[in-house]
């Protein structure tokens, strides 16, 4: 051997005829099953490759391979694993010329081919798998940096060297569910014997050289291979598999992977639950791994199919519902709902770690998003809803959105309010604030504490009670900028009419007024400037009042849960703004009630099985806050405390329409009344307030009687009366204002005057009045 090797390194030239003797003595040694000699071949082939590394090792490279592939074809496990050996030898030798013409493709099948051994000897059948896969990780070193073996990842390659290698750690995965130890040959051999392990890391090292033209060709037999042996569902094997192929990879790579598995959940849209929750399982998992800000510039397209599979999920789940009503297989019926659960569980978290991951300006898109896909009263996406999957249904679909939008907005901090909550946002948020659906609401409500709360005070205000000492909360807030002043002012009327009608809701719980009691308070922490204390304040009070009147009859449950609520937000508010007369107020009342009308306090009336009192007495003043002594403890600077005398009227907008008020008729019949008759009043107050007029507001108790009945006669108008005389009523309205506006532009709006004459119209009759071009004022612009 020594002899050849210095006879082959001193003339390279004779190198091909020695390979092509050695080839030929080989290839009659296998026929002929002398494998002693076939060994020895193979080793001097071997040792001279190792040694010759001049130019005209070509010709003797191609001769060598001829003979491994004659090894690699012959039935014998020894043989297969001795040319494989071979093989990777010579892989690990780095050429210093590309070749053009050496084609790898039968080894890529045949190595293939004994990755999938089924050779009836356990240990055998492992050496043989074993060799496969380093055959293979052999091919792909030798390839992948070879520019011109870009073949390598051309599908019909892709297509049996993915799934060889993950058969192989499959298996493993399989035994270990069994029980077994994973690798029987385990036992005599190094740990890289082991074919999982080993064709893990080949998987690895495979992925960790794709380009970016290949990561498709690189997934898609992933996923083949998944749908193929059923691997879905249970889906551990597949997010492993997700696990290995996102952290192989590049990161600038991510998104094309969670596009990849986005797109083969549509082509599953119509499989089973189980297998849809399996493939949006391992989504979560790619969307956990990929790094922020690297999933891509296609995010909206992602949010669209989870969405859009969301709404197929709810649609196969109420099918089957109504389905099973009209048959009597329960029990699959039942089954097949919870298991739509689970992808909608899926989808929900999938969503929630999806706007989780993303920058702040891409999540503010994603919020309007997800708020744009829900049905919200009165808009063309609600109509379509109702009809196509009844309310019950609909319901369903806005829970879900709901959910996930608490997701995306949790930990999202916003420098100012009106970046956080546009109006496109806020509108349809508040419209479904004001259904008769308390978990709806309370979903409301989360999720604008995610968005104003931006210094996590929440946590600290937990529950509602009454807080003793709300300094030791160490309760952190800024100076409020002049961004979010103007926000308020634009928007605090909206905000504030939301938590006073979402407070007498006849189906509130204890969450309800929890939640209600955060608002208000992390509104007074983010918000609230002097001007905005004292609306809060007015809105407490017309609270209070609305619980006293009772004009709805609301059940007393209700009625004494406002009052708590009004209790533990005063005495909030009243020590966050530091006024000790304002607190001793508070605290009083709070201590009379503790006394004589425990049921008043959030302690209380929380609890189980609280006893509630028959009625609500008006005249025991001093169990209610009073809003002149409120004023008086204001009265100092800084505080415009004569406002607090003005009643808060919550403000009538279309949305009452809208929403879903029990009556459609009662909602129009409130507003004609509110705007004919309330507001004329209500600004003559406020142009002259005189100790006469005051001492009146107070005397006159028939004055609220006749009130009363004027309402019920405008409402009854419009409950009784004929279709036409209603509608004629509104025409004559309009028409008046039409006549009103007509003669406002006729006096504000004149054409211009111009040469060929002015029209003007005088007691009906046009005429026509020339005006010369030299009297004509014209702009300085039009002028040069």
């Amino acid at each position: 051997m020594e002899k050849l090797t210095f006879y082959a390194v001193s003339a390279p030239e004779k190198l091909d005829r020695i390979g092509a003797y050695l080839a030929e003595r080989l290839s009659r040694d296998v026929v002929r099953h002398r494998y002693g000699y076939v060994v020895i071949a193979m080793e001097a082939l071997d040792q001279l490759l190792m040694a010759c590394h001049s130019q005209s090792i070509k010709p003797f490279v191609e001769s060598f391979l001829h003979m491994v592939a004659k090894l690699l074809e012959s039935r014998e496990p020894d043989l297969q694993v001795l040319g494989t050996n071979s093989f990777v030898k010579f892989a690990n030798i780095e050429e210093d010329t590309p070749s053009y013409h050496r084609r790898y493709d039968f080894f890529v099948s045949q190595f293939s081919a004994m990755c999938h051994s089924t050779h009836e000897d356990t240990e055998t059948r492992t050496r043989i798998r074993v060799a496969g896969i380093k055959g293979l990780q052999g091919v792909v070193r030798k390839t992948v940096n070879d520019e011109l073996q870009a073949i390598i990842w051309e599908p019909q390659h892709m297509d049996k060297l993915i799934p060889s290698m993950l058969f192989n750690m499959q298996d493993a995965d399989d035994l270990d569910r069994a029980g077994h130890p994973s690798s029987p040959s385990g036992a005599g051999q190094d740990g890289e014997e082991n074919p999982a392990a080993l064709a893990e890391s080949c998987f690895r090292e495979l992925l960790g050289r794709a380009a970016y033209g290949n990561m498709n060709n690189a997934v898609r037999p992933v996923l083949v291979h998944l749908d193929n042996h059923r691997l879905w569902d249970p889906n551990e094997f597949a997010v492993s598999c997700f696990r290995i192929i996102m952290y192989s990879i590049q990161a600038q790579h991510s998104h094309h992977v969670i596009q990849q598995v986005l797109g083969h959940l549509d082509a599953h849209n119509k499989n089973t639950p189980r297998v849809r929750a399996g493939i949006v399982q391992v989504l979560l998992e790619t969307v956990a791994i990929a790094a922020k800000g690297s999933v891509g510039p296609t995010v909206l397209e992602v949010f669209n199919t989870l969405l859009k599979h969301l709404r197929m999920s709810v649609d196969f789940e109420l099918g089957e519902s109504s389905r099973r009503n009209s048959a009597s297989s329960v029990s699959s019926g039942r089954s097949k709902e919870s298991e739509e659960r689970i992808v909608q569980n899926a989808i929900i978290q999938t969503i929630g770690f999806f706007g989780g991951n993303l920058p702040d300006y891409q999540r503010a898109e994603v919020m309007m998003f997800i708020m744009g896909k829900v049905p919200v009263y009165g808009t063309p996406c609600h109509t379509l809803d109702t009809v196509k999957i009844g309310h019950h249904g609909t319901k369903r679909i806005q829970t879900m959105l709901l959910s996930s939008l608490i997701m995306v907005t949790s930990g999202f901090k916003s420098k100012t309010m009106a970046a956080a909550l546009p109006p496109p946002f806020l509108d349809p948020l508040f419209s479904i604030s004001l259904m008769e659906d308390s978990e709806l609401r309370q979903l409301v409500l989360e999720i604008l504490h995610n968005i104003i709360d931006r210094h996590d005070n929440r946590a600290k205000l937990r529950g509602i009670r009454i807080i003793p000492n709300v300094a030791a909360l160490k309760i952190k807030r800024e100076k409020i900028s002049k961004q979010d002043v103007a926000f308020m002012k634009k928007h605090g009327q909206q905000l504030y009419r939301h938590i006073y009608l979402g407070s007498k809701e006849e189906d509130n719980v204890h969450k309800n007024f929890e939640l209600l009691f955060t608002t208000l308070a992390v509104l007074t922490i983010e918000l609230a400037n002097e001007e905005v204390v004292i609306d809060l304040i007015r809105l407490a009070i017309a609270l209070q009042e609305m619980a006293l009147v009772n004009e709805e009859n609301m059940p007393m449950f209700i009625r004494c849960g406002i009052m708590a609520l009004v209790a533990a937000y005063l005495n909030f508010l009243s020590q966050m703004i530091a006024n000790p007369p304002f607190c001793q107020h508070v605290s009083k009342v709070i201590e009379l009630r503790n006394m004589d009308a425990p049921y008043l306090l959030p302690e209380h009336i929380f609890r189980d099985k609280c006893p509630l009192p028959e009625s609500l007495d008006k005249e025991d003043r001093v169990l209610y806050f009073q809003t002149a002594d409120m004023a008086e403890c204001l009265a100092g600077p800084g505080y415009n405390a004569e406002r607090l005398s003005i009643p808060y009227v919550p403000q009538v907008t279309d949305e009452d329409r809208l929403t879903r008020r029990k009556s459609f008729v009662d909602t129009i019949s409130l507003q004609v009344d509110i705007v004919s008759n309330n507001l004329p009043d209500k600004v003559s107050l406020a142009e002259e307030i005189t100790f006469e007029t005051l001492k009146k507001a107070i005397d006159t108790t028939g004055l609220e009687e006749q009130e009363r009945e004027k309402r019920r006669q405008v409402m009854e108008k419009f409950q009784k009366a004929p279709f036409e005389e209603i509608a004629a009523h509104c025409e004559s309205k309009a028409n008046m204002l039409h006549d009103r506006l007509a003669q406002i532009f006729e006096l504000t709006i004149r054409p211009p005057p111009s040469p060929s004459g002015v029209v003007s119209i005088s007691a009906g009759h046009t005429q026509h009045q020339s005006v010369p071009v030299y009297e004509m004022k014209f702009p300085d612009l039009c002028v040069y």
